[in-house]
């Protein structure tokens, strides 16, 4: 399969980097378009198997999979550019432009007599580290389409199909959640700090941790309060810390966090 990534920014470039260390697709297979050369230069110089072109019509004229990851406001210019050299029934068209629903992309993709696959993905930017957690609606897909696109982007990390009236909630657990869980990490090292560890080890302690703490949950398939449990000797340092947290509204400072988000 052949794909090509119109837009060369911090998303679009992500993605052509992470593809291009997976084993899903060869990254000669991978063309990447741009309008600028800076951000093509860089993609070469990571691989310079990748294609790249400031061509969007030429980017896409021979690819089975189109992924649409420019900026809100040019969507509708590039849509129009390329649209006369789409192949509809053969192509599929994957957008991860924010905010752009599934009817916008029919409207802009679909013609009279025909209607490509059109499936709306939400990555966040641990893609280009193949470690993204990536939402995937899909729209006028077959099942044999679906399973390719899931496994694209599983070859990224993890990919969960969802309704898109969920994409808003979703992408505030896992897009603007990456932030969410920065800032508490920036918090927890700085804590380090204050008690007297160097910043730089602070850093390695609250990074491995936080690592380690999800991979137990994903290793396990168990909920966060049991593994909290595990910690949580009665009289502990650890539940006296747990509920200093509480009392100063840490659930639900972040569970407003996320609604606001949404």
């Amino acid at each position: 399969m052949k794909i090509s990534i119109i837009g060369g920014g911090n998303m679009g470039g992500a993605i052509a980097r992470g593809l291009s260390q997976s084993s899903i697709v060869a990254p000669s297979e991978i063309t990447v378009s741009n309008r600028g050369e800076e951000k093509l230069n860089e993609l070469k110089s990571f691989n310079p198997s990748i294609h790249t072109t400031t061509d969007n019509k030429e980017a896409v004229k021979e690819a089975d999979v189109i992924i649409l990851a420019v900026k809100p406001w040019i969507l509708d210019s590039v849509a129009y550019d390329i649209r006369e050299v789409l192949d509809f029934p053969r192509q599929i068209i994957v957008s991860v432009v924010a905010g752009i629903t599934l009817e916008r992309l029919s409207e802009l993709f679909s013609s009279e007599d025909a209607a490509p696959a059109i499936f709306r993905v939400i990555p966040n930017t641990a893609v280009s580290i193949r470690q993204s957690m990536t939402l995937i609606s899909p729209y006028n897909a077959v099942p044999e389409q679906i399973d390719y696109i899931r496994s694209l982007f599983d070859s990224l990390g993890k990919s969960l199909l969802i309704e898109e009236n969920l994409m808003t909630a979703g992408t505030a657990l896992c897009s603007c959640g990456t932030a969410f869980v920065m800032r508490y990490m920036r918090a927890a090292i700085e804590g380090g700090i204050e008690m007297g560890i160097y910043p730089k080890d602070a850093a390695l302690l609250v990074e491995q941790t936080v690592k380690g703490a999800a991979e137990l949950l994903l290793t396990n398939g168990s909920h966060p309060e049991v593994e909290i449990d595990k910690v949580t000797t009665p009289g502990g340092i650890t539940i006296k810390g747990l509920n200093e947290m509480e009392a100063a509204g840490f659930s639900s400072a972040v569970i407003r966090g996320l609604k606001a988000a949404k």
